[in-house]
């Protein structure tokens, strides 16, 4: 298995210059809103068969997110391509600085299942703006979705600068062997470290979008009613398969009684009684991953749900009470639709929690004072932190996307996918005139120019308080100085001429 004329025939038309135009990242962004908005029903249909996934929920969390990325990608791309000036000091004042926004070349793109449409065509988005050719690999555990990817990328793209592969870890593998220029991986941290590991052998820049235990904290002064419908919202949307989902929540003892109350009320508000029949709630991706997420409820307390059903994959939202750390359902990612309830003390033991733990993708804190949500905000590290909500962030294109240490490597959405596959090329332009300037550089060296060198080039603190306004007044008494010596000068010559 051998895919390296795959990618020489990238090469060839990357290095033809075709990509580096705007109308053509233009038409290509194009062509992806087409390749959405035209076949909306067929992808729709895919996801379903993949996922039990709902068409309004196919639209609000896959497809519009993609078009308006699109969108923002056509509106701004002369804004993001134009050449950004920098500052200069002394030394350059002469000369033209600033920076170009490069594409980077041929970049692989390995998607995931569990937004097998998403997570896609928001990296590619990024590679098409900035002008780069692409590999595409979606995850073989959606079928559906990547049978329609590999079928209609071809139909609505640049056939010679988008190629996609579709297949399993052997393909994958064999793609790993070749050398490109970028590699966005969603997924897991393991295979992750394979991903990293084969881009290390060509020294190949990596974005690696992954995931990891998202705490939720709660304090006691909420509506419990509003936090449990965000929250379930964000963990049992796509039956929990979500790299951004509330993993597990933490709350003072006194209030899980309560919350898990509400939970159940909103369980039954989204999906009914019985979620099974419920068109808005999901399945697990398949038979693997239910037997994983069937074995991490070991050892809890359910306190909410618990059905399941192997034929259909199905495992209902469930919530776990009493848990503890040592639990089996704590240690790694959950990936489903179990939220297990760990009792704290208060605020500071949570944060302490999350500081023994590997850095998470994100973290919700719910509470009315902005002091405990400024600890989280300033005494934990995660790849984002939202206040009273789960989720939603992954929406606004302005903001980030991305993790910290095992949650992730790198952001995009928005400009900054476009950021994740560009080169910051620095431009200095230099006249040949006024050579006899640069003395002072050229050898031989002395101790006269080396005066020079450090009074034109060494940097100096900016001055704090009233000082920093004393080169002003020093300047202006030097101007005001000028100014009277050179009318005294021309008051004097005008009474000679009057006499």
């Amino acid at each position: 298995m051998d895919f390296s004329q795959t990618v020489k025939d990238l090469r060839q038309s990357f290095a033809s210059g075709k990509t580096r135009s705007n109308e053509w990242r233009t038409a290509q962004l194009k062509g992806v809103i087409k390749l959405i908005q035209e076949n909306e029903e067929v992808i729709s249909e895919a996801l379903y068969k993949d996922l039990h996934k709902n068409k309004a929920e196919a639209a609000i969390m896959e497809l519009i997110l993609c078009v308006n990325d699109a969108v923002n990608a056509i509106n701004s791309l002369d804004s993001w391509t134009k050449p950004e000036k920098v500052s200069k000091g002394a030394l350059y004042l002469m000369d033209n600085a600033y920076i170009i926004k490069e594409p980077l070349g041929v970049a692989l793109i390995i998607g995931a299942w569990n937004y097998p449409i998403q997570l896609i065509l928001l990296p590619l988005i990024g590679a098409i703006a900035a002008g780069n050719c692409a590999l595409i690999k979606p995850s073989e555990v959606s079928e559906a979705s990547a049978r329609f990817i590999e079928e209609y990328i071809p139909k609505y793209l640049d056939k010679d600068c988008f190629k996609v592969i579709n297949g399993g870890v052997a393909e994958t593998t064999a793609i790993l062997e070749q050398r490109f220029d970028t590699i966005f991986y969603t997924g897991n941290s393991q295979v992750a470290k394979i991903v990293m590991a084969a881009a290390a052998k060509n020294l190949t820049p990596v974005i690696l979008e992954l995931g990891g235990k998202s705490p939720v904290y709660i304090d006691t002064k909420t509506d419990l009613a509003v936090v449990a419908r965000r929250l379930c919202w964000g963990k049992f949307c796509n039956a929990g398969q979500t790299c951004i989902a509330p993993d597990y929540v933490m709350c003072p003892k006194e209030i899980q009684d309560e919350l898990i109350e509400k939970i159940k009320a909103s369980v039954e508000e989204f999906y009914t009684a019985d979620p099974k029949t419920s068109d808005s709630y999901g399945r697990i991706v398949n038979n693997r991953h239910f037997t994983r997420i069937q074995r991490l409820k070991q050892g809890s307390t359910v306190a909410v749900g618990g059905e399941e059903d192997e034929k259909e994959n199905y495992i209902s939202p469930t919530v776990l009470r009493d848990v503890k750390l040592t639990d089996t359902v704590m240690q790694d990612e959950i990936f489903g639709p179990l939220l297990p309830i760990v009792p704290v003390k208060d605020h500071t033991e949570a944060i302490d929690i999350i500081n023994t733990r590997e850095k998470p993708l994100a973290l919700y804190v719910f509470t009315k004072n902005s002091k405990i949500s400024q600890e989280f905000r300033d005494r934990t590290s995660s790849g984002a932190i939202v206040v009273n909500d789960t989720v939603v962030h992954g929406g606004l294109p302005t903001l980030p996307f991305g993790g910290v240490g095992n949650s992730g490597l790198g952001s995009y959405h928005g400009k900054f996918s476009f950021n994740a596959f560009s080169h910051d090329k620095p431009v200095l332009e230099k006249s040949l005139a006024m050579d006899s300037v640069n003395n002072i550089r050229y050898p031989p060296y002395t101790d006269k120019k080396l005066g020079w060198v450090k009074w034109i080039m060494t940097k100096k603190p900016k001055k704090q308080g009233m000082l920093a306004f004393f080169p002003f007044v020093a300047i202006g008494v030097i101007f005001s100085f000028m100014f009277k010596v050179i009318g005294v000068g021309a008051e004097s010559i005008n009474t000679k001429k009057q006499l």
